[in-house]
């Protein structure tokens, strides 16, 4: 007996129902398999992006610095007040014309660091306490502070700046992150009797930007707004 053409016509759609089926469970296994390397791919390549913004942020506090240098501002009178920074660094309202996040001043844009790249949310600190390595003389220089950040953040910010390749330098000393006390202020400048020191090993000198451990264990990004 001949099918007729309307059983004929069923059969194949029930064919082509089973075949995109086959391949819809097909694509779905892959993505299920695959998914965890995606998300890893995908915290890599955030963390490439957070480390090139601080990067970019922490070049814009040392142009600042500069246009305040060549505008006549003493290195020791450069300031960082903001509405948002912590109270130790003054007011933006006094000299704004020495001031690194005034308009009157620097002109940078004040900030706040990326999510998910410190342990705890901390604003970025200003020092003038430590002489980095092969930077300008053994005085201390005026740096810029991240302070802590995770290792794996840690890791690619060296990665490419490359103070220590893969590897994190350790600062034994007082630390480059001074704390509160040390911060960059009306009344605290520079140490240059005695600046704390980095003494690990770095592959690239100066050692002008990376990332170190303290020893309180903390990992903290560094960048030089100034070598003396």
């Amino acid at each position: 007996m001949t099918a007729s053409p309307s059983s004929s016509g069923q059969s194949g759609n029930v064919i082509v129902f089973i075949l995109m089926a086959v391949v819809l469970i097909g694509v779905i296994t892959a993505a299920i398999r695959s998914g965890g390397n995606e998300r890893a791919n995908i915290d890599q390549e955030t963390l490439v992006i957070r480390a090139a913004d601080v990067r970019q942020h922490a070049s814009e506090f040392e142009r600042a610095v500069a246009y305040l240098l060549q505008n006549g501002i003493s290195e020791s009178a450069i300031r960082f007040a903001h509405g948002d920074a912590p109270s130790d660094y003054g007011s933006i309202s006094t000299t704004p014309e020495a001031q690194v996040f005034s308009r009157a001043g620097g002109g940078a844009a004040y900030r706040p660091p990326p999510t998910g790249i410190q342990v705890a949310t901390a604003p970025w600190e200003f020092y003038g306490q430590t002489a980095l390595p092969q930077a300008g003389s053994n005085r201390a220089e005026l740096i810029a502070v991240l302070p802590g950040v995770t290792e794996a953040f840690c890791r690619e910010i060296n990665k490419t700046a490359n103070p220590g390749g893969t590897s994190i330098p350790t600062d034994d000393g007082d630390c480059l992150n001074g704390g509160s006390a040390l911060r960059f202020s009306n009344t605290v400048q520079f140490e240059d009797t005695g600046p704390n020191t980095l003494n690990g090993t770095f592959t690239t000198l100066p050692a002008a930007q990376g990332c170190v451990r303290c020893a309180d264990t903390s990992y903290n990004f560094f960048h030089a707004l100034m070598t003396r």
